[in-house]
């Protein structure tokens, strides 16, 4: 276990700091955030995921079986949370923010860097290929839940161009045949590519970090509690369950409780900005369940190793 929080959990930590700092002494701006997140999102995040799935084992890389188990479960688990925010979150329009924030996982960056960090190469190209599939379904749900409660709508044809036009799914996607004929790439493209993705974790990771807010949680405490409640705790656990039941153990298991576990998604204060929502609880959602998240984090997979199942 404190190999894991000092290989793993530390250096995600240390860069989320440094990134909260940064921005408060100035030395870096809005318009750095803006700037890295866009570059990371469209450019370096989608090339990390097509080396890594171009260069695997097939075989290894899309396990379908793993994919399906985490999209059912995370169904299940969506339609459970939205019933159970239905009726015991208030006002009205903060179901939609409370829900996204209870299950919306930030797989492509935090996530990923715990995979990476953990199982190297291996397990960051097994975790490409399941994050693509269920980032999609995140997607989906996310609007869903979030038109049915707000009074912002997005079009289905909108979302689905959104859908088909995500730099990360097409990266994946490109990959895929690459990866399951072994087609060699030339050389130059990998050095190149390989300087390139290098960069994606350590400027996502600073970049998630500055843009954290915080704020008095004193008006929003039921709300934010009931997101982090299910992000740290109930959606992880659901999901390592409906795994372990389906006969995952080792990396495969490892790699569902490492991208569950991770905190909510910036993309979901994005969402909910863009349909009108109430955005300050989503951003105040975000940020605590960063910092709640770290140490559950590393019970969790202190746990799961103790008793051997990962």
């Amino acid at each position: 276990m404190f190999g894991f929080i000092t290989n793993t959990l530390l250096p995600v930590l240390i860069l989320l700091l440094l990134g909260w700092v940064f921005f408060r002494i100035k030395m870096l701006n809005e318009g750095f955030i803006e700037a890295g997140s866009k570059l990371v999102f469209n450019a370096a995040l989608p090339a990390l995921l097509f080396l890594s799935i171009s260069q695997a084992d097939f075989s290894h890389a899309a396990n379908f079986r793993l994919i399906l188990t985490g999209a059912i479960a995370t169904l299940a688990f969506f339609l459970l949370l939205m019933l159970f925010c239905h009726f015991t979150v208030s006002p009205p329009n903060a179901r939609g923010v409370v829900t996204q924030g209870g299950f919306r996982a930030n797989m492509g960056i935090i996530g990923l860097a715990y995979c990476t960090n953990t199982y190297g190469n291996d397990g960051l190209a097994a975790a490409s290929v399941y994050l693509g599939c269920i980032t999609i379904l995140f997607n989906v749900l996310s609007v869903f839940v979030l038109n049915f409660y707000l009074d912002g709508k997005r079009s289905v044809l909108q979302h689905i161009k959104g859908i088909i036009t995500n730099p990360l799914i097409i990266g994946i996607l490109l990959a895929l045949p690459i990866s399951y004929w072994q087609i060699q790439l030339p050389e130059v493209l990998l050095r190149t590519g390989k300087y390139f993705s290098q960069l994606t974790l350590p400027l996502a990771l600073i970049c998630t970090g500055a843009s954290l807010q915080f704020r008095s949680f004193s008006a929003d405490w039921f709300n934010i509690g009931i997101s982090t409640l299910c992000k740290c705790l109930l959606y992880p656990g659901f999901m390592v369950l409906s795994a372990y039941l389906m006969g995952f153990r080792g990396m495969n298991l490892g790699i569902v409780l490492l991208l569950s576990i991770a905190p909510t998604a910036a993309a979901s204060y994005v969402m909910v900005r863009y349909l009108g929502g109430d955005h300050r609880l989503a951003a105040s959602i975000i940020a605590v369940t960063t910092l709640v998240s770290l140490p559950i984090t590393a019970a969790a997979f202190g746990l799961l190793t103790y008793v051997g199942v990962i």
